[in-house]
């Protein structure tokens, strides 16, 4: 298991752990039709590679993400009841992380890929019966990526939009006057994110930096997300 698996483990753990002890249960916001809330937490940003396995040079290279980095999340959230356990969801998040590639070969690693993604997510939400102040819960829906940290400087060039689908688990604690819900998702892009040369201005880029995007064939964009929401 990677180091920031075990983080995210650990977080979760420690915070259903609090609860157990510490929530007191006077929390009664889910008997409103409409209530309102915030996210905060850590992410890792991923891609899912296939190479191109093109001959540049006598050689092919192939690219892999050298590792996962942690980043920054934020979001407002929106939920509507649609049953007794049954909720609708929107959750406009900004999720702040890098990407780093590295090839095959002895090419040198390419500059980090920094991204400002602002998601505009709906999910459906499957909550269990509640059991004393702790009250698990299936997540899952879609919705779509705005990157507005591209740079045209960088050998490789992401496209700005990516619709997605989502999934997650989570787990209401309940304390006098707010839920705390540890809540970890994994999404998958839909858009091969990946621009390609013949789509952008390569009059200043040198001729050596073209190889990195010539490699790959398809970059597909993947997040986990481990949050913390208040309501």
């Amino acid at each position: 298991m990677s180091k920031n698996k075990k983080i995210f483990l650990l977080l979760f753990l420690v915070m259903v752990g609090f609860g157990k002890l510490k929530a007191q249960g006077g929390y009664r916001g889910d008997d409103k039709l409409l209530h309102f809330g915030f996210s905060l937490g850590i992410n890792t940003l991923d891609f899912g590679i296939t190479p191109s396995l093109m001959d540049i040079g006598g050689k092919v290279y192939q690219a892999d993400v050298s590792s996962l980095k942690p980043g920054f999340s934020v979001g407002i959230i929106s939920d509507l009841m649609l049953a007794s356990h049954w909720n609708l969801r929107f959750t406009p998040t900004m999720h702040i992380g890098d990407r780093e590639l590295s090839y095959t070969n002895s090419l040198p690693n390419p500059d980090v890929t920094s991204s400002i993604l602002v998601s505009a997510p709906i999910y459906l939400k499957y909550s269990a019966e509640r059991y004393g102040n702790l009250r698990p819960y299936l997540i899952g829906g879609a919705g779509a990526y705005i990157d507005l940290g591209r740079d045209n400087n960088l050998a490789i060039l992401l496209k700005p939009f990516d619709p997605f689908v989502e999934v997650g688990v989570g787990c209401d604690i309940y304390f006098s006057f707010f839920k705390l819900a540890p809540e970890l998702k994994f999404a998958l892009g839909f858009n091969n994110m990946l621009t390609p040369l013949e789509s952008r201005d390569t009059g200043s880029m040198k001729e050596e930096n073209k190889v990195y995007t010539q490699a790959i064939s398809k970059l597909t964009s993947r997040l986990i997300t481990l949050t913390f929401n208040f309501e």
